[in-house]
C-alpha cells in the first residue's frame, strides 16, 4: 500500500517534470505550437497523466505564469526588499542589479509574458499589471509624502511614477539584453546604460540652473 505522504511526493515530482517541460516548450515555440503530446514526451508522463494533474494545456500555461508572479511578490526577493526600504531614487543602481538578477534567473518565464500578449492579448497577465500601481503605492506612499514635505522632489513631478518607470525600464532593458539576446542594444555597456538612465531619472534632461548650482557646490572638495 502506498503511503499518502509518499504518494503526494510522487505527485509533486510529476508536476515539476511537467512544468519544467512545458516551460521549455512554451518559451521556445509559443503556446499554440506546443502540444500536450510534446509535453508528455519531454516529461516522460502520459498525456492522460498531464490532463489528470492539470486539466488542460491552458491551465499549465497559467500555472507557469502564476509561478513567476509568486516569485515577483515574494517579500524575501532582493528586489522586494529594496522596495520595502523605499529609498528611491537613491537606490537606482541597486534596483537595476536586483532586476538583472530576476531576469537572469527567470528569463523563460518572462518570455511567457510576451507570448501571452501575442497569442492571448494579455489575458493571463492582465490582473497582475492592473494591480501594479497599488502595490507600488503601498510600498512608497509614506516615503513620497516625506520627500514632498522636505522639498526633495519637484512639485510638478510624481515620484511614484518615477519608481514604476525605473522598474519597467530596467526590466525592459535586461529582457532585451538577456532574453532577446541583443547585448548593447542602446549602444552602451550595462554599466553605462544604468548610469545614464539613473542620471536622467534623478536630474531630468532639461537644464535647471538652480539644480546645477546645487550639484556643483556638492561636488566641490571640502576645504
Amino acid at each position: 500500500m502506498v503511503r499518502p505522504r509518499r504518494q503526494a511526493s510522487k505527485s509533486e515530482v510529476s508536476t515539476r517534470k511537467v512544468l519544467k517541460a512545458a516551460l521549455a516548450l512554451f518559451s521556445r515555440q509559443g503556446y499554440r505550437a506546443t502540444s500536450m503530446r510534446q509535453m508528455s514526451r519531454r516529461s516522460g508522463l502520459s498525456v492522460g497523466n498531464l490532463y489528470h494533474h492539470f486539466g488542460s494545456k491552458e491551465s499549465i500555461f497559467q500555472r507557469l505564469l502564476d509561478e513567476y508572479w509568486e516569485v515577483l511578490l515574494d517579500p524575501d526577493l532582493p528586489l522586494n526588499r529594496l522596495y520595502a526600504s523605499a529609498r528611491f531614487p537613491d537606490d537606482l543602481e541597486e534596483l537595476a542589479a536586483a532586476i538583472e538578477q530576476v531576469v537572469a534567473e527567470r528569463s523563460s518565464h518572462i518570455l511567457l509574458v510576451y507570448i501571452d500578449v501575442i497569442e492571448f492579448k494579455g489575458k493571463h497577465i492582465r490582473a497582475f499589471y492592473e494591480t501594479m500601481a497599488n502595490r507600488f503605492r503601498a510600498a512608497y506612499g509614506d516615503r513620497i509624502e516625506e520627500m514632498r514635505r522636505r522639498g526633495e522632489v519637484g512639485a510638478d513631478v510624481d515620484p511614484l511614477l518615477g519608481v514604476i518607470l525605473a522598474t519597467r525600464w530596467f526590466f525592459y532593458y535586461f529582457t532585451v539584453e538577456s532574453c532577446f539576446g541583443v547585448p548593447m542594444h542602446l549602444g552602451l555597456s550595462t554599466r553605462q546604460a544604468i548610469e545614464e538612465f539613473s542620471k536622467i531619472l534623478r536630474y531630468g534632461i532639461l537644464p535647471r540652473p538652480e539644480s546645477a548650482a546645487v550639484r556643483k557646490r556638492a561636488a566641490r572638495p571640502p576645504r
